[in-house]
């Protein structure tokens, strides 16, 4: 869930000390769209057997601007390139990353990259998800860090001084990871770089007479900065299952070879005296404030009266629900509006009429020929396996992680995209920012709390129907497949604002004109009456307005308007094939790698005694998938506050658990939970 990027010139390759400096920054600056948590580049000069690394808990554009970064590159680059000369005297590795975090704290200088272990020097993309797993089988091997990066520099270095050869090391680290990896690492003894993907996440150019290789995580980024270069070729695909074998030291062309050989030719590389290593880490963040103990014993949720607040008779929506009426039988409108979007529909003659209907967007020559959003839920990650598995067409994932995104999710990103060996882009937001919107946009709220502004507090995913678009500009692919599940309506939430239920749109995402401005000038007039909304907040949210509404959407289609989506299939599929992970404080798949669902969801069932569930078990019901029963007693056991995932979000945007929880417990003003 990082950018990986770097250079591997041999001695004399016609490239300049100034030329890979602007190489570099260009590579960081670009890569930073993928992490802004932390950076690092390590510098290996083979010949005089020295090696630098320097990283730190900054984005990579204020690494460029440290004073150590530059000391760095400058002590190295001086020693390569010796008396002034345009081309360097001694062969040079440099790899770089620019980072997300995902497991490990990037406040602890050991869990950022580069990770060295042993011998080895290691940046990694992707998520390793049986980390703790490795360690555990291996006592030997000493752990010293967080991240998981650290466990396959181990495993690899453990395996170079079993057997001294980076294809046989590079194919253990693999044969025994679950997950995502696209890595590059380099050994102290030798003079080589090895690149590895499971993925497919990283591609490469070669300079002129293979006397160098530049590599980046993205194909986009990649060929942005190859722009400024000539003699290089056009980005290479290093695809999922392969690895690229540079011995610069020895002058030999860079070399392909699988990553799951089980006996891999040896390469014959040459075992060199130790080289020195010279490492500016940064020095510790200052540890977090210490915060309250959170008093659990705040959450509300009287089961027994959500047994038997009045609901309608056919579906299970109580009567506090928005625009909810109901007839002499006490069925409710919401069931008499409903259009059955499943119902005696044929499953089989569905698929094969949708797949016929995308063929001519199909890729001839095997080349990635759709995008796919992919949030890491169990409708994407279900969705992925359909377009892969099913339809067999080549995908490229794309992940926005805008702050509130959960490590469950990120994992289960790496489990789907590493079996299917799936690229992922990952466009990370300045998530410090991100977070920082939040706090103060829920702050605003607790100081007068509005139902119908709730939605605001994830305002800051919806930019990604502007990323679908950007990426189809930088990969050239036309066609973008979405899993959103149409059972997942969640009108009630527009329904706070006073604008009534569309019964007849016919997309889940659509909003009509009327609807529009009339939700608008609910926003604007609380905006008026609540000068907490006005902060830096407003332009992010702004700008995910026009995103979501305004932004134009062509080639995009959602499968499930067309396949037939049942959640017994679904979960059978993600947990049976991929081992989805669940979360341990919700019975549920759904609304689990969101970190906002179950704070809202707590707000909701406190002031009226319902949640998102409420709506998608309805529907459910309405299509024949369950019973009414079943239904019921479903809600009552998902709608139960999902203690560690509150403490979560709220430590996260550093509100205090306490505080919040008693405002939130004030909105029950009839008494659902007493």
């Amino acid at each position: 869930m990082c950018g990986i990027f770097g250079i591997a010139l041999q001695r004399d390759a016609n490239f300049s000390r100034r030329a890979i400096e602007q190489l570099l920054e260009r590579l960081y600056l670009l890569s930073e769209s993928r992490g802004k948590e932390s950076a690092g580049l390590h510098i290996n000069l083979p010949d005089s057997r020295e090696s630098f690394v320097i990283k730190g808990a900054m984005a990579a554009s204020q690494l460029l601007k440290s004073a150590d970064y530059r000391k760095t590159l400058h002590q190295a680059l001086s020693s390569a390139y010796r008396n002034g000369t345009d081309r360097p005297t001694q062969p040079i590795i440099a790899i770089a990353h620019s980072r997300l975090v995902t497991n490990g704290r990037a406040e602890k200088p050991e869990n950022n990259q580069p990770v060295r272990w042993g011998e080895v020097t290691m940046i990694h993309n992707g998520i390793v998800v049986n980390v703790d797993e490795l360690w555990n089988e291996r006592p030997a091997l000493k752990r010293t860090a967080e991240v998981d990066t650290e466990v396959l520099s181990a495993i690899t270095s453990a395996s170079m001084a079993e057997r001294f050869d980076p294809l046989y090391a590079t194919c253990a680290a693999y044969s025994v990871l679950k997950g995502a990896a696209s890595i590059a690492w380099t050994h102290s003894e030798t003079g080589s770089l090895t690149l590895a993907t499971n993925t497919g996440d990283l591609y490469f150019a070669n300079l002129s007479r293979n006397t160098g290789t530049i590599f980046a995580s993205e194909k986009y980024i990649l060929g942005q900065t190859l722009k400024e270069y000539e003699g290089a070729t056009a980005p290479l695909a290093l695809t999922a299952g392969r690895g690229l074998f540079l011995d610069v030291q020895a002058g030999a062309p860079p070399a392909e070879f699988s990553i799951f050989d089980d006996a891999p030719a040896s390469n014959g590389v040459e075992r060199m005296e130790r080289s020195g290593f010279t490492e500016i880490a940064g020095a510790p963040n200052k540890s977090p404030p210490i915060r309250r103990t959170a008093n659990e014993g705040l959450l509300r949720y009287n089961e027994k009266a959500m047994r038997d607040i009045h609901r309608c008779s056919a579906c299970v929506l109580p009567e506090t629900f928005p625009f909810i009426a109901f007839d002499a039988k006490g069925i409710c409108n919401y069931c008499h509006g409903y259009r059955p979007k499943y119902k005696g529909r044929a499953t089989e003659a569905t698929q094969r009429q949708f797949i016929a209907s995308l063929e001519h967007y199909r890729s001839k020559n095997g080349s990635p020929d759709v995008l796919v959003p992919f949030s890491g839920g169990r409708d994407s990650c279900y969705g992925l396996h359909l377009i892969k598995r099913e339809f067999g067409f080549n995908p490229i994932t794309f992940t926005y992680d805008w702050g509130m995104v959960t490590d469950l999710a990120r994992r289960n990103v790496a489990r789907l995209c590493g079996e299917l060996g799936v690229q992922n882009i990952l466009v990370s937001a300045d998530i410090k920012t991100k977070r920082d919107n939040v706090r103060k946009n829920v702050s605003a709220w607790l100081k007068k709390p509005d139902l119908g502004m709730i939605p605001l507090f994830m305002a800051g995913d919806k930019h990604f129907f502007k990323i679908v678009n950007d990426l189809k500009r930088q990969t050239g692919i036309r066609l973008d497949l979405w899993s959103a599940n149409p059972l997942e309506n969640t009108d009630f939430k527009s329904g706070f604002c006073g604008v009534a239920p569309d019964f007849d749109k016919t997309r889940l995402d659509y909003l009509s004109l009327s609807r529009k401005m009339k939700l608008a000038a609910y926003y604007a007039s609380r905006f008026a009456t609540n000068p907490g909304y006005i902060n830096s907040s407003m332009v992010d949210t702004a700008k995910a307005f026009g995103a979501y509404y305004l932004e134009p959407r062509r080639d995009f289609f959602f499968i499930f308007s067309d396949l037939v989506w049942n959640e017994d299939v679904v979960n059978q599929t993600i947990i049976g094939e991929y081992d989805f992970e669940r979360s341990p404080d919700s019975p549920s798949t759904w609304r689990i790698g969101d970190g906002t669902a179950p704070f809202y969801n707590y707000i909701y069932m406190t002031a009226r005694g319902f949640t998102e569930f409420d709506t998608f078990r309805s529907n459910q019901i309405r299509e024949g998938q369950i019973d009414r029963a079943e239904a019921l007693d479903a809600i009552l056991v998902e709608n139960r506050p999902r203690t560690e995932s509150l403490r979560w979000y709220l430590e996260t945007i550093d509100l205090d658990f306490n505080d919040t929880i008693t405002t939130v417990n004030k909105l029950d003003t009839v008494g659902l939970h007493i």
